[in-house]
């Protein structure tokens, strides 16, 4: 048993090596072919340390730093081979390939980079974070009220981004002298600005449902993925009603810890591909797609685990359930939205189509939505959330503006 356990390993090394030196020679082939960057072109970068596994925590960010670069140049710092092939092709923002320390100190000696973001809390941030005179800023990959929410790795940085009240009083509740105030900046949520995109279907008199799981977990305080417990019964009650049109995407983790829950996915994918094969004017949903914009805005209904996913659809304000985890080790913050919103239950899978009918139906529900959406939120009209997130920087390179100057007459 052992045996075949290191036979496993050793194979998944191998392919993660071979991932890596072919993702090498790409990359250092295509940055041949771009050339070099202009030197003191920027002064906001954002980096990431992670291979594309985790790129998805990026390709949120990348339409509200695409907007923000047409005013204020953004530079990403990838340290990984595999990750910054991956921003080159799809971020549509200018990339620097770091994988040393020494690559770091090059680009900082060539740029002035004066707020470094980061969006999540890898280990090698604090390789970035060692250098003074800049803002290092987190701005996360999404608002939830998971405990991810509120590590005490928020005092690492000097500021944080975040959306609104609720993440205030989130952090000012589950931090020791922590000045919330000074140290956190609210910009709502600018990704609300870029929901667009096309459908791969037509819009017609079919309900469309939106069922985003997330993962497994690493931990059973962090179980918070249905793809096992709810969503084999939900789907499949959603597809035989022939007036529902089902939009799965799954976590891109799903199944990396938990073969069962990756079982669960892969069935669920099929009997997506088998519904469009019975009737193909169904036009159900498999979405890989890199970016998230229609899928939160269009469909009549979102069903949602416990995480980013769920904020992400009430900034829109429309119809929204969480599933209800069945691990009790999952911790459940029920100070927030979640102790107003609609719970997908097992018990409910029973007769799930006449739930969904109704959460859809209900204007109370959807008034409710329309409060927390402020709380979490702020001003969600349009364009409003990219303004504040505009000012932020813009207010951060005028502190920054400040100290060198302060530094200059010393």
């Amino acid at each position: 048993m052992q045996l075949a356990k290191d036979t496993k390993r050793a194979v998944r090394l191998a392919k993660r090596v071979l991932k890596g030196r072919r993702a090498f020679f790409e990359l250092r082939a295509q940055l041949a072919d771009r050339g070099a960057l202009p030197q003191q072109h920027y002064r906001v970068g954002i980096y990431f340390a992670d291979s594309d596994v985790n790129i998805y925590q990026m390709r949120q960010w990348y339409a509200p730093l695409q907007e923000l670069s047409k005013t204020r140049p953004v530079l990403v710092l990838a340290r990984n081979a595999a990750g910054a092939l991956q921003l080159m092709g799809e971020s549509g923002l200018d990339v620097a390939f770091v994988p040393k320390v020494t690559d770091l100190e090059r680009v900082i000696e060539e740029q002035q980079l004066d707020v470094i973001l980061y969006v999540n809390q890898n280990t090698r941030n604090f390789q970035m974070m060692r250098y003074g005179h800049r803002w290092h800023v987190f701005v996360n990959h999404g608002e939830s009220d998971k405990m991810y929410m509120t590590s005490n790795q928020h005092k690492a940085y000097d500021y944080a981004l975040v959306a609104g009240d609720a993440a205030k009083a989130r952090l000012k509740a589950a931090l020791w002298d922590y000045d919330v105030d000074a140290r956190t900046i609210a910009i709502g949520r600018p990704q609300a600005d870029h929901l667009s995109g096309t459908p791969p279907f037509s819009p017609d008199e079919r309900t469309v449902v939106f069922y985003a799981p997330t993962w497994e977990g690493d931990r059973p305080a962090a179980s918070y993925g249905s793809v096992a417990s709810h969503g084999e019964r939900l789907i499949g009650a959603l597809l035989a009603t022939g007036r529902h049109r089902v939009v799965y995407r799954p976590h891109p983790r799903s199944g990396v810890v938990d073969a069962e829950f990756g079982a669960a996915n892969a069935r669920i994918i099929a009997a997506i591909a088998e519904a469009n094969r019975a009737d193909p004017s169904a036009q159900h949903v498999y979405d890989e797609s890199p970016v998230l914009g229609w899928q939160l805005s269009l469909p009549d209904l979102a069903i949602c685990d416990i995480s980013a996913m769920v904020y992400d659809r009430l900034a829109t304000g429309k119809p929204l359930m969480v599933t209800q985890p069945v691990a009790p080790e999952a911790a459940v913050d029920e100070g927030g939205y979640l102790s107003v919103c609609e719970w997908l239950t097992t018990d409910d899978l029973s007769d799930v189509v006449a739930v969904t009918d109704r959460v859809i139906k209900d204007e109370a529900a959807r008034e409710r939505l329309g409060v927390w959406s402020g709380r979490y939120f702020g001003d969600t009209s349009p364009g409003a959330p990219t303004r504040r997130f505009h000012e932020a920087i813009d207010e951060l390179i005028a502190r920054a503006d400040t100290w060198r100057q302060i530094d200059a007459a010393q």
